[in-house]
């Protein structure tokens, strides 16, 4: 299993995800489209409600914020495929 490295953000990445939620988009969704967990969504909005919503001086390329989504997304999909594999192997087992 691939494990992601720990990515660190802006501060200013980390407000907008927030403003994207406050917007009335679900924490689900942009959590998904930045390639973030929906916990460190969850967390940066709770940090911004008490106004501490700190940034790291590390700068994230819009490629590496990318790649990080990519990884995600591949990650979730290999997921997918293994579930699926284990059904189809369940109901060919079962139609003998």
């Amino acid at each position: 299993m691939y494990k992601i490295p720990r990515q660190s953000y802006t501060g200013e990445f980390k407000r907008e995800a927030v403003k994207m939620v406050e917007a009335g988009q679900r924490p689900a969704e942009v959590a998904r489209q930045l390639g973030i967990s929906e916990q460190t969504l969850n967390n940066w909005r709770k940090a911004a409600s008490v106004d501490k919503l700190a940034g790291t001086s590390k700068v994230v390329t819009p490629a590496q914020m990318e790649l990080s989504r990519l990884r995600a997304e591949n990650q979730r999909l290999k997921m997918e495929n293994e579930i699926l594999k284990k059904a189809a192997a369940y109901f060919a087992k079962e139609s003998l």
